[in-house]
């Protein structure tokens, strides 16, 4: 007997856990910060080269939209530290259980979210 399978996949109907959340986001981050980092280099640089090129710095990061791009870099970041270190642990067989997965994948996106509010707050 065949199995009826759909014919076209409904992404937005189908529900992923939280666990496969964190997992794609983990992905979307580390893409993010790979693609940035030659404007983080290009920013870092500025500031150290000299006087008026930190000025130049400083008036690109007074832009409000600049300000989000970069605490978007640092939503990346942290997510992604976040959600390394949670696989480091289910890579040594550490919260393989299922109420322990589903656990710290809402404490890596708590986290992440939390500090970067937080962060974001302070450096705004």
């Amino acid at each position: 007997m065949q199995k009826q399978r759909p014919k076209h996949l409904d992404l937005g109907k189908i529900r992923l856990p939280v666990p496969g959340i964190v997992s794609i986001l983990h992905r979307v981050s580390g893409v993010a910060l790979f693609f940035s980092l030659p404007l983080l280099m290009y920013l870092f640089a500025g500031t150290l080269s000299s006087a008026q090129d930190f000025d130049t710095f400083r008036a690109i990061i007074a832009y409000p939209l600049m300000k989000l791009v970069l605490i978007g870099f640092l939503w990346a970041y942290l997510h992604h530290f976040c959600a390394g270190i949670r696989f480091l642990f289910l890579d040594v067989h550490k919260g393989l259980e299922l109420e322990t997965a589903r656990a710290t994948a809402k404490l890596v996106l708590i986290v992440s979210l939390v500090l970067t509010a937080i962060l974001g707050f302070l450096l705004w």
